[in-house]
């Protein structure tokens, strides 16, 4: 261990070959370079021939240093290093039992524990122990029954992180029942550092499994954010964010506000103060823009918690006020609009009217698009205000009307109320009296209201009657003790009027002045529509699955596990494994369900008793890193400035420079072309040969891509044919698939380009999901390289639809013509499933027309697919994406059936004087491009019972 970094050998005993560098040193010291050599002229050879007697030179001090160095960084190359190599964490004989957390904590650091995971499982089934695996956010079924450790692997890579809490207690139970009676296990907790309900607890039961030992995996939770609120307050929007008690630091994150396609509507700072646990951010977006918003994310962070989806109650509405009244500043509890103001200020836009002539009060109200729009004791309306009033409702607005003096004493239709009203008011001491206030009745389950508490000291004395009718039960939201109406509603085209029996200030009732006046009212402007746009409205009490999200914070489409929401009166629905976060309804109104309530705080896991020493680790160790690669690279650094200097030494590089040509010239450009290719294989150690090759592989194989076809080709779905050689056949297929596209843009949704010829050989075939190839015995028989693409091609999901013009494919066997012949010579180079007929239960026969058979020109002969017996048997060398048959072999001509000239006319008679055959054929050939292109969804029907009874529908 040196700086925290640990260092193994592969193979120790070769470093006792350093042990042989003094005796490199002192052959290096005793041999010195070759000698420099010089042009003497020949007197001065004469002048030398007196010899003195010399001593050999000896090699520099720095060459000799070098060579050393590089003779000790080989033998440290061939003895394999590895920095960070995986250390053994486990001890004892008995099973391996691994509790993994998969809430939604777990979402931003899966891949470091399910690395940490995997290790600890290869480690066990080296030792030949097996493992018990248990994920925390799972259901019943998740079986921690001890297995091998390629099984537990297998469940571990399957699992992903999930967007609800952690249910220890129940997972700590499946653990105890799966190990009762077995030896001492290895306990090892990869946790989220998060304490959750009864974890502690649950988790200290486990001592009694008597583990051997027992290791606990803690993630750091500082950065660990959940969302909890999103106030969309007149001021700004403001988010509430938590993190877990007791974190370090005062970290930063940015939230992020995104619309409906994701895009950003704006960025706020969320800064948590040190010590603290909760904070804040306010975004500065104007109204009109945070009514767009669909979803508050924490920038970076992908986890469930840190998301808060929002659904059409949060955007703020724009509520109309119009009253018919003047306002008085003196008596302001006295005014119709006081306590509506007041009630709905906090969580709506308010306009009221700049002035007394409705007329034109109202028109310019409604040119601000509001959302609601409040008449308080409006008796009569202007013409042109009604007309506009009228056009606001019917175009999905929600008109809210009051009662008073002046709608009582109206006296023809009003259009603009849901129910017929008798003229008067009922009060006490009147024609239609009571003898004492009468109190509202509790709020029925089906009402809009159901859930809000009335208080008994909230009565009536005074109210408009509704002429009784068969509709008016059903049009009524809230009645009084007595059954009279007190709130009733009328949908109208696409918006609803609402009308409260009484005023909106305490004059005839003081249930504006109640707490239930506030409720009421929240309810209805949550009813409407941001913008006053149109749109149908969620009032089912029991709402399915629309989007969930994932472990990571991710909106997908909602798997079987997923049910519908049941919506109690009063209780806000409970995030479960049944009902995991998101959205709740449809796409015409949904609602946003959340992982966190107001309420909600993060505790860190407490230290745990798990009847041993317990050790504490961290995710996200380090890599192994193969040192062996970097090493050699090193050598031939070193080898190279060796040569550079031997170079040097004897003057090579003076006379490169003088001559610029010979031997030492010719050793420079080698001694570059050494250092590139030092530096190539530094950049990928250990990689480099393998890619060049690969690259080398792939450009001898490449084929030139004719862009404008390519592009031509992926514009639109094409039927494609196989170009035999043969004009006449070629011309064949053609004609015949125009004639079925023309069917098929004529019969379903589907309208496919012209079709296009294909060479094998040459063409790109992956932009056609089917090929049509006649099969002829006078054409040329393809090239093993085009039967190999062929080849491919299917097996990367393409299918090949072989026809046979000059036999009945009655049978695979026994006497064969000449066409059929020239097929098999084809399929013995392709690497194909077994065949059979269309079963009768077939996708095929029911893919988009019912179908018995498929006959094309000729009828005598089957339809042969890819079996499905075997579908499942890994084995099989071709498996055709989705189900869908890699190979269809007929000698029914399809394309002679199908083939039409400019004129849409039939080129080719049918062997059968019944005009039902041709229609049949095209019907053939429209199940077959359905089939292909749509996969073996049909086939799922056939599962609907048995998936209706797991669900107890």
């Amino acid at each position: 261990m040196i700086g925290g970094l640990s260092l193994s050998f592969g193979a120790p005993l070769v470093l006792f070959g350093l042990l042989a560098l003094p005796v490199i040193w002192w052959l290096l010291k005793l041999t010195p370079p070759r000698p420099q050599t010089e042009a003497f002229p020949p007197l001065r050879i004469l002048q030398s021939v007196l010899k003195t007697e010399e001593t050999p030179s000896k090699s520099p001090w720095w060459l000799t240093l070098l060579r050393l160095l590089l003779a000790a960084i080989v033998i440290l190359a061939l003895a394999a290093p590895t920095l960070n190599p995986r250390e053994a964490v486990l001890s004892g004989s008995g099973p391996l039992a691994l509790i993994v957390d998969n809430g939604w904590a777990s979402g931003p650091d899966w891949d470091l524990r399910q690395n940490a995971a995997e290790d600890l499982i290869r480690e066990a089934g080296e030792a030949g122990r097996p493992v018990a695996l248990v994920l925390t956010a799972e259901g019943p079924t998740d079986d921690a029954t001890p297995a091998e450790a390629d099984t537990a692997l297998e469940r571990l890579r399957a699992a992903r992180p999930r967007p609800i809490p952690t249910d220890r207690p129940a997972a700590a139970e499946r653990l105890r029942t799966a190990l009762a009676g077995a030896a001492s296990p290895s306990l090892v907790l990869l946790t989220d550092g998060l304490d959750s309900e009864g974890a502690v607890p649950a988790l200290d039961g486990l001592s009694q499994l008597r583990p051997n030992d027992a290791i606990v995996y803690r993630p750091a939770t500082d950065d660990l954010v959940g969302l909890t609120a999103a106030d969309n307050s007149t001021e700004a929007l403001v988010v509430t964010a938590i993190r877990p008690d007791g974190a370090a630091g005062a970290p930063h994150f940015t939230l992020r506000a995104l619309d409906e396609q994701s895009r950003e509507v704006g960025r706020a700072p969320l800064d948590f103060a040190p010590g603290e646990a909760q904070a804040e951010a306010r975004f500065e977006v104007p109204v009109d823009l945070r009514n767009d918003i669909a979803r508050l994310e924490v920038d970076n962070t992908f986890s469930a918690g840190a998301v808060r989806l929002v659904d059409d109650s949060f955007r703020r509405r724009r509520v109309a006020l119009v009253s018919g009244e003047s306002s008085d500043l003196a008596q302001p509890l006295l005014s119709p609009l006081y306590y509506i103001t007041r009630a709905l200020q906090p969580f709506a836009d308010l306009d009221q009217a700049d002035s007394a002539d409705l007329a034109t009060a109202i028109p310019q109200l409604l040119q601000r698009h509001p959302s609601v729009m409040v008449l308080a004791d409006i008796g009569v309306l202007p013409e042109e205000a009604e007309s506009a009033v009228q056009s606001f409702v019917e175009n999905g607005g929600l008109l809210v009307r009051f009662a008073g003096p002046r709608l009582a004493a109206q006296t023809g239709e009003d259009p603009l109320v849901p129910v017929r009203l008798r003229r008067g008011e009922r009060q006490l001491g009147g024609a239609l009296t009571w003898a004492e206030p009468q109190h509202v009745a509790p709020m029925a389950d089906d009402s809009p209201f159901a859930g809000i508490a009335v208080g008994d000291d909230v009565t009536v004395a005074k109210q408009i009657l509704a002429e009784p009718s068969a509709e008016l039960a059903s049009k009524t939201w809230a009645s009084l003790a007595d059954g009279t109406p007190l709130v009733t509603a009328e949908t109208v085209g696409a918006g609803t009027i609402v009308l409260f029996h009484v005023t909106a200030e305490a004059t005839w009732s003081n249930l504006p002045i109640s707490g239930a006046f506030v409720e009421m009212l929240r309810r209805i402007v949550s009813l409407s529509r941001a913008g006053g746009e149109a749109g149908a409205q969620t009032t089912a009490r029991t709402l399915p699955p629309y989007r969930v999200l994932d472990g990571q914070g991710h909106l997908t489409t909602p798997g079987p596990e997923a049910e519908p929401l049941a919506l109690e009166a009063g209780e806000a629905p409970a995030v479960a494994r049944a009902h995991p976060p998101g959205l709740y309804g449809t796409e015409d109104g949904y609602m946003a369900l959340n992982l966190f309530g107001p309420e909600a705080t993060l505790r860190a896991l407490p230290d745990l008793d798990l009847g041993t020493s317990v050790t504490t680790l961290g995710y996200g160790r380090s890599e192994a890193l193969d040192l062996m690669p970097w090493l050699f690279a090193a050598a031939l650094v070193l080898f190279a400035l060796d040569a550079l200097a031997l170079l040097w030494l004897n003057g090579g590089l003076a006379r490169i420079g003088r001559r610029g040509h010979g031997r030492d010239a010719a050793a420079l450009p080698m001694i570059a072309l050494l250092a590139v290719t030092t530096v190539a294989v530094m950049t990928t150690p250990g990689q480099a040969q393998d890619s060049l090759s690969d690259e080398a592989q792939r450009a001898s194989e490449a084929v030139p891509l004719d862009v404008d076809r390519a592009i031509e080709a992926t514009k639109t779905t094409h039927l494609a044919y196989v170009e035999t050689g043969d004009a006449s056949l070629d011309e064949i297929s053609r004609r015949g698939l125009e004639g079925l596209t023309r069917y098929i843009a004529a019969k379903t949704s589907l309208e496919p380009g012209k079709p296009m010829g294909v060479d094998i050989a040459t063409d790109e075939l992956a932009f056609f999901p089917i090929l049509y190839w006649p099969i002829d015995e006078a054409a040329p028989m393809p090239s093993d390289a085009a039967i190999s693409r062929i080849d491919a091609y299917m097996k990367n999901g393409g299918t090949m639809l072989f026809d046979v013009h000059d036999d009945a494919m009655s049978s695979l066997s026994g006497a064969v013509s000449p066409g059929q012949r020239r097929l098999r010579e084809i399929l013995a180079d392709l690497d194909i499933p077994p065949l059979e007929p269309v079963p009768p239960d077939h996708v095929l026969t029911k893919a988009f027309y019912m179908m018995e058979r498929f006959p094309g020109r000729h009828s005598d002969s089957e339809l042969w697919v890819e079996a499905l017996g075997d579908s499942e048997d890994p084995s099989r060398p071709a498996r055709a994406g989705d189900g869908v048959s890699s190979v269809m072999i007929t000698s029914n001509d399809f394309a002679s059936a199908w083939a039409v000239d400019d004129n849409g006319m039939f080129l080719y008679p049918t062997d059968n004087a019944d005009p039902t055959q041709r229609e049949y054929a095209f019907r053939a050939g429209v199940n077959i491009v359905m089939y292909v292109l749509t996969g073996n969804y049909k086939a799922d029907q056939v599962h609907v019972p048995a998936l209706l009874e797991r669900l107890g529908q």
